[in-house]
C-alpha cells in the first residue's frame, strides 16, 4: 500500500496561443476549473492508472474548494486523513497552457502550507511514502525519517526544483527529477547520466517529456523510450509518472517494467485536459501498452550520456 503526503490545489486553467513572457499580457480563452496538486494528481494516478491501494495525508481549507478536492480523490477510490484548517484558503494553483501543449503553472499554497509529519496516520499498513515539495521541506524531512523508522521505502518527486539537505537526500530511496531539477539538485553542469551519479539515493529517475526517463538504480542504468501521442495537455503528465511509477514498484515489479508503465501513463495523460481529469485508468494503460511501442532508446541513451 502507498501513502502520498503532499499537497492538493484547485487549478484554474486557461488556454492561449502561448505563454506569456515576463510583462506580456495574453488574451486567453476559456477558463476551466480542476482538482490538482502534486500530492493529489499523484494519488490519483498511483490508485486508478497504477492500481495500487492508496492513501493521502493532506491540508485544506474549510471551503468549497475542499469539497471538489476531496471528491475528486475518493472518486479514484484514494482513502484520506485530511487536516482541515479555519481561517485559509485549500491551496489552488493558476496554470496557462499553449496551444502547443506546454504550460507555466503558479502555486498560491494556503493550508498545504501547514501539512505537518504529526498529520501521517499510523505507518505500519504501508510500503511505501511518495512525497513532492509543494509541502513544507521541514514536513517532508521529518516525514522521511519518520518513514524510515517505521521500514517504510520513502519516493520524492522533488519538485518545484530546490536545493535540498544531504540529509534529506540520504533518507530517500527513489528520487523522481525532470532534468533542471536533477541539475538544481545535483548543482551539477554534467551530463544526465553523471550528474545522477552525484546523488545518494539508491535509485534516481530523470523523466525526460516525450523522450522517455532514465533511471539508476545502483551502478545499473535502465533506459526507457516515451510513447508518441497527439498531446492535448501536459500538466500532470509527470505527476500520472510519479503516482503509476511507485505504485508499480510497491506491487514489486522491476525497475525497468515500473518505468515502462509509467511512462505510457504520462503519455495518455497528455491527450486530455486537466490533471487528475486526464489520469487513464490502469486497464487503458495497459490496452494502449499491447498496441503501441516506445520510442527507441538509442537517441535517449546519448542524449542522458552527453555533456551539458
Amino acid at each position: 500500500m502507498v501513502l502520498i503526503a503532499g499537497s492538493a490545489n484547485l487549478d484554474f486553467v486557461v488556454r492561449a496561443q502561448h505563454i506569456p513572457t515576463p510583462g506580456e499580457t495574453v488574451l486567453g480563452r476559456d477558463l476551466h476549473i480542476f482538482p490538482g496538486g502534486k500530492g493529489a494528481n499523484q494519488a490519483v494516478a498511483c490508485a486508478r492508472a497504477g492500481g495500487a491501494p492508496t492513501a493521502m495525508a493532506l491540508a485544506l481549507g474549510r471551503d468549497a474548494y475542499a469539497q471538489v478536492l476531496i471528491a475528486s480523490l475518493q472518486s479514484a477510490g484514494v482513502v484520506l486523513h485530511t487536516q482541515a484548517f479555519d481561517d485559509v484558503a485549500s491551496g489552488t494553483a493558476f496554470i496557462c497552457v499553449s496551444d502547443d501543449a506546454e504550460n507555466a503553472i503558479t502555486v498560491a499554497p494556503g493550508a498545504n502550507a501547514l501539512l505537518l509529519a504529526a498529520h501521517l496516520p499510523a505507518l505500519n499498513a504501508y510500503h511505501f511514502l511518495l512525497m513532492q515539495l509543494e509541502i513544507p521541506l521541514r514536513t517532508v524531512i521529518d516525514s522521511a525519517r519518520m518513514a524510515r523508522a517505521a521500514g517504510l521505502q520513502v519516493a520524492l518527486n522533488a519538485a518545484p526544483a530546490q536545493a535540498l539537505p544531504p540529509d534529506l537526500l540520504e533518507l530517500v530511496d527513489v528520487l523522481i527529477v525532470n532534468e533542471g531539477e536533477l541539475h538544481a539538485i545535483s548543482q551539477s553542469q554534467a551530463s544526465i547520466v553523471d550528474a545522477m551519479a552525484t546523488l545518494p539515493c539508491q535509485s534516481v529517475v530523470v523523466t525526460l517529456g516525450a523522450r522517455g526517463a532514465v533511471a539508476r538504480q545502483g551502478q545499473r542504468l535502465h533506459y526507457q523510450g516515451g510513447f508518441a501521442v497527439q498531446a492535448v495537455d501536459t500538466t500532470g503528465a509527470g505527476d500520472t509518472f510519479c503516482g503509476v511509477l511507485i505504485a508499480q514498484l510497491a506491487a514489486g515489479q522491476g525497475m525497468a517494467e515500473a518505468l515502462q508503465l509509467a511512462c505510457a501513463a504520462a503519455a495518455l495523460s497528455c491527450t486530455k485536459a486537466g490533471a487528475q481529469s486526464s489520469v487513464p485508468d490502469n486497464s487503458e494503460v495497459h490496452a494502449f501498452l499491447a498496441e503501441h511501442s516506445a520510442t527507441e532508446v538509442s537517441a535517449l541513451r546519448s542524449y542522458c550520456e552527453a555533456r551539458g
